[in-house]
């Protein structure tokens, strides 16, 4: 197949998919999760960064291909801020959501949970959720270390709070039979996490409602600064925040609860965990690029939905904002 077909004409910044339609956002960000993206070494991100920074000032090589420079910018975008240049660490990436947060919900999905192991899974979540939805905000605007604590503090007690009631109340209930309560006690999480992560982003980036955020015309000038669209901004991701737990805590109950059942795993109890892992694992992978591909990263919004200084510095009739991950 001939690299054309494969690879579109470069564009800095772009995608190489069509962002106006789910499977383009699907094919983009199942790019920007790639979990092979966090074996790329220091130098080889330099490398890629260089190779940008000269097709962008117009001294690119010869003989460098368009599948090179949609390579090299995968791997930047994937490793690097967009808006503030940084590296991002690991755990933090998109790339690394995967890898770094199925043990996570292995530990949430445990059965028989006591309140310590019930709280010590909901606060490690919500810890890593602060540290992700921090790394991927938009970061236009500069954010102070309180607005982060303030996120934090309130996502850990609102998830911890949710499950724990929750759990209570499923213990008191004396209707349920025993397998009957495991199997309740298994769907418990996808409430309080689905909950914990609104709270989560909307506190996290708190900061982007009061301050605004910077929205962008056809050149990818600075506009003006929006409040507007910081609140839609906050809304698609907090929406993504509400789809991305549904596969992976509903799911894996239900398939366990089948798997359990097969003379292998009654045989061999040992096997339980390791399969519950795995499936955890698919469930997470699939849920993902499923939830961020719900609305581009960068989201566009007509002038006359903004604030009118905005719609009179411009005569675009719809401008860009960086929506986060």
């Amino acid at each position: 197949m001939a690299e054309s077909t494969i690879y579109p004409q470069f564009q800095l910044g772009k995608s190489r998919f069509d962002q106006n339609t789910f499977s383009g956002r699907l094919r983009h960000f199942l790019d920007v999760i790639d979990p092979r993206t966090l074996l790329v070494s220091e130098r080889r991100l330099k490398e890629c960064m260089k190779l940008l920074d000269d097709f962008k000032q117009g001294n690119l090589p010869p003989g460098v291909s368009n599948a090179q420079l949609w390579e090299a910018q995968k791997i930047k975008q994937a490793a690097v801020h967009p808006d503030t240049g940084e590296k991002i660490l690991m755990p933090f990436r998109m790339s690394g959501y995967v890898p770094f947060g199925t043990p996570i919900v292995v530990g949430l999905l445990l059965p028989n949970q006591t309140l310590g192991s019930t709280v010590f899974w909901q606060w490690l979540n919500q810890s890593h959720n602060a540290c992700v939805n921090y790394s991927n905000r938009n970061a236009t605007k500069p954010a102070a270390a309180s607005k982060f604590l303030l996120g934090y503090l309130g996502a850990v007690t609102s998830a911890v709070s949710i499950a724990v009631g929750l759990n209570v109340l499923i213990r008191k209930a004396n209707r349920f039979s025993p397998a009957g309560r495991v199997l309740v006690q298994r769907f418990v999480p996808f409430p309080a996490v689905a909950s914990a992560n609104v709270c989560n982003v909307v506190l996290m980036r708190n900061s982007e409602l009061t301050e605004g955020i910077d929205v962008l015309d056809a050149n990818g000038d600075v506009v003006g600064t929006s409040k507007i669209a910081a609140k839609h901004a906050l809304l698609e991701t907090a929406l993504t925040r509400v789809v991305l737990p549904m596969p992976i805590l509903v799911l894996p109950p239900v398939v366990m609860a089948f798997l359990e059942r097969l003379p292998l795993l009654q045989a061999h109890r040992r096997l339980v965990l390791p399969v519950h892992s795995l499936v955890c694992l698919a469930a997470f992978g699939l849920a993902l690029p499923l939830a961020i591909s719900l609305f581009p990263q960068m989201s566009q919004i007509d002038v006359s939905q903004l604030e009118p200084e905005i719609a009179m510095a411009t005569n675009d009739k719809a401008v860009t904002y960086n929506k986060g991950l």
